[in-house]
This record gives C-alpha cells, structure tokens and sequence, in this order.
C-alpha cells in the first residue's frame, strides 16, 4: 500500500508537468531556398522576367530572325531565357545590338581578355544573371579561379597578370567610382592600341546596358549557377 501511495504521488507530480512542457522545436535544416522558390510574383514563369515571352508567330521578319538565332544558333548563353528574349520587344533594334554585340564579343579580344572584361563589370553592376552565365563561361575559356575571385570579392589586383589587372581595375573605376583616373587610363593604354582601347570600353559599356535590362525587368537567375555575394 506504502508503495501504492507513493507511485501515485510521483504521478500526480510528473504527468502534469509532462503535458505543460512545450513541444519540441522542428529541427532546422541548412537548406537554403532555391531561387525558383523566391520567384516574385510579377514575373512571368515561361519567360523569367517581368514580361511574357513573344510569340515567334507574332514577330515581325526581325524579330523571327532574331528569334531563331536566339534559340538556335548557340551564340547565346543562355538562350530566350535571358536579355536575348527581353530584346525581342525591340525588333528595329535587336539585329542591329546583336551586330554590336558579336563584333565586340567574338571578332576583337582574346576570349579570356573578354570574358574578364565581362566579369568586371557585371561584378560593379551586381548582375547576379550576368555572373551566372559568364563565371562558367570565363573558366571554360581557360580563367583561372584566382582571377574570378579577386573580381568577385573586390580583392586586391596585386600580382595577377597586368592586362587583367588593368581590366579589372578599368571596371571598377569606370562603373563602381564613375570616375577613371590618370594613372588608370594610362595602365590601359599601354595595353591595348586606341581602336581596342576604345572597343574594350564599348564592349564593358554593352554588358553595363544589358544588367541594365537584366535589373529592370528582373530576370530571374536559374538555380543552382553561381552568384556574387551583394549584401
């Protein structure tokens, strides 16, 4: 009976306590949201950005070379999923930016001078889709980790080799500081001869104006592709 007692006791004390206590925590992950599943509610899903896609049907013949190019023809990175399909609402203009944008890509500068080129300013830009196409590309065209890295985290240029140097630090002050120095502009010079001294810029100042697309019309940045860290 003495045992009797002092179990019920015991019970008397502990089961209410037990059904007082909170209940657990859900344990917590380290999965971070995808960007697919942060996708704003203005943004078209087929497209990606804040405009539906253009129908081929309803280009006129420019926008419907344009169009197949885009999709076809592997100039592009990415494909309609990207400034390629924002341009197409500007049918006067799109062959005649393409024409640009080709020449300066593909027709004046070593790729890997390019594509530091290109990494520079969409690093001053934050253009987080610029640099999820281009830092794959820039290391299939043979830069090195450590150069996209000092672009990525503004690091020091000090020791890598002068012309991407140069590059970098064009960039920076060209598009972060929006004033270029002397000194700077001198470094350049004597790299590269007036003509491509000019098409360098041109070609930095083609990238600045599709992050300026990109930005606008929010295009969305595919999962899984590298991005800058921007606070």
């Amino acid at each position: 009976m003495r045992l009797h007692r002092i179990i019920s006791a015991l019970a008397g004390v502990i089961i209410p306590a037990f059904l007082a206590a909170p209940a657990p925590a859900p344990a917590q992950t380290n999965q971070t949201p995808t960007v697919e599943n942060k996708m704003p509610s203005d943004i078209d899903p087929q497209s990606g950005f804040r405009l539906p896609l253009p129908k081929r049907e309803d280009l006129d013949e420019a926008g419907k070379r344009a169009y197949d190019r885009t999709s076809t023809s592997g100039k592009s990175i990415v494909g309609l999923r990207g400034p390629g399909g924002i341009a197409l609402y500007s049918t006067k203009t799109v062959e005649l930016r393409n024409a640009f944008g080709e020449y300066l890509r593909f027709e004046v500068f070593d790729p890997k001078v390019r594509e530091v080129a290109i990494l520079a300013v969409a690093r001053e830009m934050d253009s987080q889709f610029e640099w999820a196409a281009h830092e794959p590309q820039a290391l299939k065209e043979g830069v090195t980790q450590d150069v996209i890295d000092v672009i990525k985290h503004r690091n020091s240029t000090q020791g890598l080799d002068e012309t991407y140097a140069a590059i970098i630090e064009l960039g920076r002050q060209t598009f972060g500081d929006h004033k270029v120095t002397s000194e700077c502009f001198a470094r350049v010079k004597k790299l590269f001869p007036p003509q491509k001294l000019v098409e360098l810029v041109m070609l930095m100042g083609n990238y600045a104006a599709t992050a300026a697309l990109l930005t606008a019309f929010d295009m969305q940045v595919p999962g899984g592709k590298p991005l800058l860290p921007v606070p």
